[in-house]
């Protein structure tokens, strides 16, 4: 609830003055509950046949095109992004008709021998996927929690044998990225190498393509006999002078050289850290693609973001189990959800900026496959150069009409919206299994940063022509705008909760009262509104898969993104509005040290180095600290006929509550001694600013 204007008390009507404050509070309330009421008025889960699917269409199966994209082997080390790649060509579909293609954004030749290393691999690495049905397809993944098949001799003989070959390039690709240096009697086994001598810097190189596997090779096969896909690695050209747009413009560039090379119909892409769990999902998705009544207005298909190295609290709130579980399958009962930027299956002519035409239904039986095209992997790797160049976007719809829209942190978000006020729908599908398993966020820097190109982003969509508010209307459903203004308004709830986290506990210490005392009936409201929604939360929570503790992670993240993220989200948007700063889009780092994972797994806060988001979060918290033994004091010491309880004792609750929720605060701060604990010269700020605030208060 919002506290009253005048804060006095000293009025002629408190009674006139509380209702309408009240109904303030109500309205304002109301909205926020509207808002989010709307987004999960109609939630869908969806189910699929497969086996339908293969009897009326196995021999029909479109071609798949699968980006991953990676941008710096510093911070995604190559090994990560590799499991990634070979989940996806393992994947339970027609080798011949999968095509996967990697963007290296970082230009780097040790991404490109970790690929390489990674297509000889894949020899030995699918047969023994198929030939023993495994999940998860990820080499890592999978030896981290398989169990040795002692049953079986003959398996275990295959078994040991695959996986000491896996170890054996892990070691080597691992060992090539900590020298960062390609030895020299490697770079002569390869042609692709050799456009390493002409890169100058990470921003300032030629366009870079190797078909590492050509699917079209009768020659490419594994060790069984059986063919496989082809693989493809993309370093786009990059130029000091060009502006290379991010992911989104790495996503267009492989849109691009992909219809030159294979032209699938439908396009998967994923996150480099979003290994493939789930060997089913292309033909789950095709099951809404392909199917016949509905199937030819379906532009994407998204699955939840989902995580494998969760602790079992999630300390830092980072599976947003609510937002999957609930809030985006009501999108999907509104028109569709949102677009998140991986795990999802496109469309290729929707993606491209074709509008949806009802008259016109894609006859999966007498389409022919169109990967195979003319000329040879050499002469297709120079075509296509041209096509991920820096100047080919010049004076065309790239970036505006066609593939990823340019110019905002959540590239993904504002090109789901536009897909779908073009006419096309969205699915949801959130299998038992889950279809895809990243990397969350191991340290709170890490997930303070994420959230706030996030809260960014969509405050720049909604501050943009591309609001759902007026460009969605009369084009998308109103049920689905409303569904998106929630997290359109992210940014914007960094101002109520701050004043909350902050204001009453200073006028607790000033003395002045903010909430009705607890002998009037005027509490009943608030009494209400808190357990009511507190209770709701909770056992929405655990509806989910959630736990008691995991709930209470998840309202303590909600606190430290609401005063941190979303706050300088706010303002970067409103600096970028103003024209005095530039968007950038910040990379969340998926390499992690052993010190940090063990005390991650320990679920012990990390806060690492100095940030201003740190300051933030450890004034606050010990502001409310100073502010509840104060309250305390004066309720023992002072109170002698319990008037200071009655007048404050909703301020002092709420001080209780803030502190407690900052527990792992005030023991980084002042307990721990690990290398994770509150840095020494943010405690000190911290310390410092919390004094001065609480002496202004008192003056």
């Amino acid at each position: 609830f919002y506290p009253r204007k005048n804060t006095n008390f000293k009025i002629l009507s408190k009674k006139k003055h509380k209702l309408e404050d009240f109904n303030q509070d109500f309205n304002c309330l109301s909205t926020i509950w509207f808002e989010t009421f709307t987004g999960r008025l109609n939630p869908v889960h969806r189910y699929t046949f497969r086996d339908r699917l293969s009897q009326r269409y196995e021999k029909d199966l479109p071609g798949i095109d699968i980006f991953v994209c990676t941008a710096d082997p510093s911070i995604e080390p190559p090994i990560m992004v590799i499991n990634t790649v070979l989940s996806v060509m393992a994947y339970d579909y027609p080798q011949e008709k999968l095509s996967v293609y990697l963007s290296d954004d970082g230009g780097s030749n040790l991404t490109f021998y970790a690929l390489l290393e990674a297509s000889r691999f894949s020899k030995i690495w699918l047969p023994f996927c198929k030939k023993f049905k495994i999940e998860p397809r990820s080499p890592e993944a999978y030896f981290r929690t398989a169990i040795e098949p002692l049953d079986d001799p003959l398996k275990a003989r295959e078994w040991h044998s695959i996986k000491k070959s896996y170890e054996e390039m892990k070691m080597l690709i691992e060992t090539t990225t900590k020298l960062r240096q390609i030895p020299k009697a490697v770079r002569k086994e390869h042609k692709g190498f050799r456009e390493w001598d002409f890169v100058t810097s990470q921003r300032d190189h030629q366009t870079i393509l190797q078909i590492l596997i050509d699917g079209r090779d009768p020659k490419a096969v594994d060790v069984e006999g059986q063919p496989l896909p082809t693989l493809v690695y993309l370093s786009r050209e990059k130029r000091p002078q060009y502006h290379h747009n991010f992911k989104a413009g790495a996503m267009n560039a492989l849109i691009r050289t992909s219809s030159r090379i294979s032209n699938s119909p439908l396009i998967l892409n994923v996150d480099c850290d979003m290994y493939s769990n789930n060997s089913e999902s292309i033909r789950d998705a095709l099951c809404f693609f392909m199917d016949d009544c509905q199937g030819h207005s379906i532009a994407y298909v998204q699955f939840p973001q989902r995580f494998d190295n969760l602790t079992k609290n999630d300390v830092y709130a980072s599976c947003l189990l609510v937002t999957c579980g609930v809030e985006i399958e009501g999108f999907d009962g509104n028109g569709g959800p949102l677009y998140i930027g991986t795990g999802c299956f496109h469309r290729r002519e929707a993606l491209c900026g074709e509008k949806y035409n009802r008259d016109c239904k894609v006859d999966w039986k007498s389409v022919n496959y169109q990967g195979k095209v003319e000329g040879s992997a050499s002469v297709l790797e120079e075509t296509c150069k041209v096509l991920a160049s820096c100047t080919y976007e010049e004076d065309t719809e790239w970036g505006k009409e066609m593939g990823l829209k340019y110019g905002c942190p959540v590239e993904d978000v504002i090109t789901g919206l536009c897909i779908q006020c073009r006419g096309w729908r969205s699915i949801l599908f959130n299998p038992e299994r889950k279809g895809f398993l990243g990397v969350a966020p191991t340290t709170l820097l890490q997930s303070l940063v994420q959230h706030k190109r996030w809260a960014e982003g969509h405050l720049q969509i909604f501050l943009s022509k591309y609001s759902t508010l007026w460009y969605g209307h009369g084009r998308i459903p109103l049920k689905l705008q409303l569904s998106y203004l929630p997290y359109s308004l992210w940014a914007a709830n960094c101002w109520p909760t701050l004043y909350y986290a902050a204001i009453p506990s200073l006028c607790l210490l000033r003395g002045i009262s903010l909430f009705p005392k607890i002998s009037s009936p005027w509490i009943l409201p608030f009494v209400y509104a808190i357990f009511a929604n507190s209770l709701y939360s909770l056992g929405e929570f655990l509806w989910c898969g959630g736990t008691v503790q995991g709930w209470w992670n998840d309202q303590r993240m909600w606190l430290f993104k609401r005063t941190t993220s979303y706050l300088f989200g706010f303002i970067d948007t409103i600096l970028n509005q103003l024209g005095l700063a530039k968007s950038a889009f910040a990379i969340t780092e998926k390499k992690v040290d052993e010190e940090v994972t063990h005390r991650y797994e320990k679920e012990l806060m990390e806060f690492g180095s100095p940030s201003p988001m740190l300051n933030i979060i450890a004034t606050i918290a010990l502001l409310n600290k100073i502010s509840f033994v104060g309250g305390i004091r004066r309720v023992i010491i002072v109170d002698e006929q319990k008037k200071v309880f009655d007048q404050f004792a909703w301020q002092i609750l709420l001080c209780g509550v803030l502190v407690y929720i900052n527990m792992p605060v005030y023991q980084g701060a002042f307990f721990r001694k690990d290398n994770g604990r509150m840095p020494t010269l943010t405690t000190y700020r911290s310390i410092l600013c919390a004094l001065l605030a609480c002496a202004i208060a008192v003056l």
